[in-house]
């Protein structure tokens, strides 16, 4: 069998440092490496470095080796192309076919496989450019890492990090082994490379330093939601209000009380974001005005007469956003607590909210004095608007724990996501 080709392409920052690990690893195992850097890359980490540690002449232009026609012979020769670390600039010139070095050169005449490690600062990652570039290498089928999450240049955290070096290994050589590769990469995880903001718990709406008008949801099916994306490969910002239990681990905590201010945390976590589930409990109404101090009873036994204004409907606003923010959700699942009446049914009741707010999938479920709120379990039925993308959709009745109702929604996510 003869030795297996590696081309590793290297972009410039501060990672650059770490694909000299990831070479000494290729070579450990015998595979043959060339390197290609960018010429950026050459101002972190030298050529004479990369030649040491991989036994070949290094070059980042086109105009050498010219006689073998070194820039389309790389690619052709390649088992595959690894590029660690792949910056914003080389994701957007990948996307769009580019070829004005040697790097991009080598990838568009190459027909093997790519593995795509990205590290740039978190506004970079979750800028709305980077996101379409990524979902559309994605589609072409390339392996596009997620960043890992932690300490990034300077006093910078967040997902932007270079993955270790043997974690890059590990998934090249997940690439290599054939069949599934993609999905071998990114960890077999269908909402690997997502982004989705989910909300929970309840408002509070201070009537003064004492007392709030408030809801009895304690965030427990909201919280599964989130745990459920996350176990699927999801990137969850968790924008939280009132919860009766810890926010979930593994999620991009925000905090917010009142609808007012959840409403502005959801604006600013949704930007950029591939899904959005409002699983809080927003009240529909507000004092109209706040007193500063406790409220105090009277002698002669009145009660104050408290006014009332409707807060922000904060899904319909988002929805109706979308139509002049392309950087907005594209699929949007709402929350409908009801409860039936003489009238009409709970489920009728969320087909007209389902109308009114205008998202692709509403969540309804029926509440009351032993239903839904606090509990461990929950009943919803799922309704889908008819002309959301996949079409018009049969209910789906999903019972059981919050867990069990939370895995349905991801399922129902992904599959939306992913078509």
């Amino acid at each position: 069998m003869s030795q297996q080709r590696i081309v590793l392409g290297v972009c410039g920052g501060i990672a650059a440092y770490k694909a000299a690990l990831l070479l000494r690893l290729f070579k450990e195992d015998g595979f043959h490496v060339d390197v290609v850097p960018t010429s950026n890359a050459l101002e972190f980490v030298g050529k004479p470095t990369w030649e040491a540690l991989s036994g070949n002449p290094v070059t980042d232009t086109v105009f050498d080796a010219v006689e073998s026609v070194n820039h389309v012979r790389l690619g052709q020769q390649a088992d595959l192309i690894v590029v660690a670390p792949a910056t914003a600039d080389l994701l957007g010139r990948a996307a769009a076919g580019m070829a004005n070095d040697l790097l991009t050169n080598t990838l568009l005449a190459s027909r093997a496989p790519v593995l795509l490690a990205p590290a740039m600062h978190t506004e970079m990652w979750d800028h709305a450019a980077t996101r379409a570039n990524v979902a559309t290498l994605r589609d072409r089928g390339v392996a596009v890492l997620d960043p890992a999450v932690g300490r990034l240049t300077g006093k910078d955290s967040g997902p932007g990090r270079l993955p270790e070096p043997e974690d890059i290994y590990a998934a090249a050589r997940d690439v290599l082994g054939g069949a599934g590769a993609v999905e071998e990469a990114r960890g077999d995880k269908p909402l690997a490379g997502r982004t989705i903001v989910v909300t929970a718990g309840g408002t509070r709406e201070p009537l003064d330093p004492v007392r709030y008008l408030g809801n009895r949801s304690s965030g427990k099916q909201g919280s599964a939601v989130a745990r459920a994306l996350v176990d699927a490969g999801a990137r969850v910002r968790f924008v939280a209000a009132h919860l009766s239990q810890p926010a979930p681990e593994g999620v991009e905590l925000t905090e917010a009380s009142t609808a007012v201010e959840l409403q502005a945390a959801v604006r600013e976590a949704a930007r950029g974001a591939d899904g959005l589930v409002m699983a809080a409990a927003v009240a529909d109404f507000r004092p109209a005005a706040y007193n500063g101090s406790k409220i105090k009873k009277t002698d002669d036994g009145g009660a104050p007469a408290i006014e009332l204004v409707r807060n922000p409907d904060i899904l319909a606003d988002l929805v109706a956003e979308r139509r002049d923010r392309a950087d907005l959700p594209g699929l949007i699942v709402g929350f409908a607590a009801e409860t039936g009446d003489e009238t009409s049914s709970v489920e009728e009741y969320g087909r007209a909210k389902l109308a009114r707010k205008g998202c692709e999938v509403l969540v309804v479920n029926e509440v009351g004095e032993d239903k839904g709120f606090g509990r461990d379990e929950n009943a919803a039925t799922l309704l889908f608007r008819d002309d959301a993308p996949g079409g018009p959709r049969e209910p789906e009745h999903v019972a059981g724990s919050k867990d069990d109702v939370a895995r349905k929604i991801a399922d129902v996510m992904a599959g939306a996501l992913n078509r």
